[in-house]
């Protein structure tokens, strides 16, 4: 697409601007529900509010800035959305971190283990979307995909789980496991808009889209599972 014949205004019928548009205003949203809602918590989930907060607040700052790029040039903004990938999923698996650590003693290298999986899907994911039509494209997506099969192992059948299930209070068990069904059912959205943006010739806009609605649900219903565990731990508490 020309970027010289571009307005830099949004067009309505322009469905993936309209749809940046949305996510932008969402993460706003979300942001400040969850911080003004860290009052309500109790103390040991004041932090995972806050880091709540954090990835909704990181993500709005770059879908302001995407939308942008998306309006003015026509391009997908691969470059951007990665470097909200690599702010806001580490986040995202600190949060597991916070509720395995709330309820028992947890080893470092549980942490460092789940961080390095995601880091190794953010940076091929990354690498095999700027080398798309060569041939490392779908090896790379590969390695991706083990990364994050090992994350869902991790939370369904490792350490994580195993912690979760004999320490878990009712609140955090149940967190767990929405935020587990998330990572799981979520995160598979995007490869299903990776495999559809890059098989033929290849469909930046409605990678996009995909990418864009992926965001909306793994981002902001993250933060309601934490949101609705807190505030329930916080009843129960006050009713014992």
């Amino acid at each position: 697409m020309d970027s010289t014949t571009m307005s830099p205004m949004l067009d309505p019928s322009d469905y993936v601007g309209v749809s940046f548009w949305i996510i932008s205003a969402a993460m706003v949203a979300a942001t400040f529900f969850f911080y003004v809602e860290r009052d309500r918590a109790v103390g040991k989930w004041k932090t995972s509010l806050s880091v709540a907060a954090m990835v909704t607040g990181i993500a709005a700052i770059h879908y302001f800035y995407m939308r942008g790029v998306w309006i003015s040039t026509g391009e997908s903004p691969t470059v951007f959305r990665y470097v909200d990938w690599l702010l806001t999923v580490p986040l995202q698996i600190i949060e597991f971190y916070l509720i395995l650590t709330a309820i028992a003693v947890v080893a470092a290298s549980l942490f460092w283990r789940l961080l390095a999986a995601s880091v190794i899907m953010l940076v091929t994911g990354y690498l095999a979307e700027v080398n798309a039509g060569s041939a490392v494209l779908w090896p790379l997506f590969v390695i991706g995909m083990v990364a994050w099969i090992y994350i869902i192992y991790e939370i369904f059948a490792g350490e994580a789980s195993r912690i979760n299930a004999s320490e878990g209070t009712v609140a955090s068990k149940r967190a767990f496991s929405a935020l587990r069904i998330i990572v799981t059912v979520g995160w598979a959205i995007y490869p299903i808009g990776f495999v559809y943006g890059y098989m033929g010739d290849g469909n930046m806009a409605a990678l996009n889209v995909v990418y864009n609605l992926a965001d909306f649900v793994n981002k902001i219903a993250f933060g309601v599972v934490i949101w609705a565990a807190a505030t329930s731990d916080n009843a129960n508490e006050a009713a014992s």
